[in-house]
């Protein structure tokens, strides 16, 4: 599967009731070596921003879980660091209640593109693309 197919992957399973940090690291499930429900636990708390809105975007923080499960510790800040700045080059943001235009009443990106825009972060960086 293309990382591209893994975005869309990672829409369909934000939109069938997953939240935004396990729809990504579902849709990288192939990069970890956990099993769905493993990654789904894991990610369970992330969503909107940690629940709160006021934390970094859920998607990027799935992408973020799987780099690290990926490299195991080698060099993860790293990666971690540059799939952000792609992520909020994409995005506007990386912040929930920023990509959501609490504050401004505007919205930079919708929870179906933040999903979209951290898997194709991860593979831009991991080299996938």
């Amino acid at each position: 599967m293309t990382i591209e197919e893994k975005a869309e992957k990672a829409v369909f399973l934000k939109t069938h009731g997953y939240n935004c940090a396990q729809a990504v690291a579902l849709a990288l499930k192939d990069d970890t070596g956990l099993s769905e429900e493993e990654l789904s636990s894991i990610t369970s708390g992330f969503g909107a921003g940690m629940g709160t809105m006021e934390a970094t975007c859920g998607a990027l923080v799935g992408a973020t879980i799987v780099e690290g499960l990926n490299k195991k510790e080698k060099g993860t800040m790293l990666y971690a660091r540059l799939t952000l700045l792609d992520f909020k080059a994409r995005s506007g943001a990386v912040t929930c209640k920023d990509l959501k235009g609490v504050e401004t009443g505007k919205t930079l990106c919708s929870c179906e593109d933040c999903v979209r825009n951290a898997v194709l972060s991860y593979g831009n960086i991991m080299g996938q693309m």
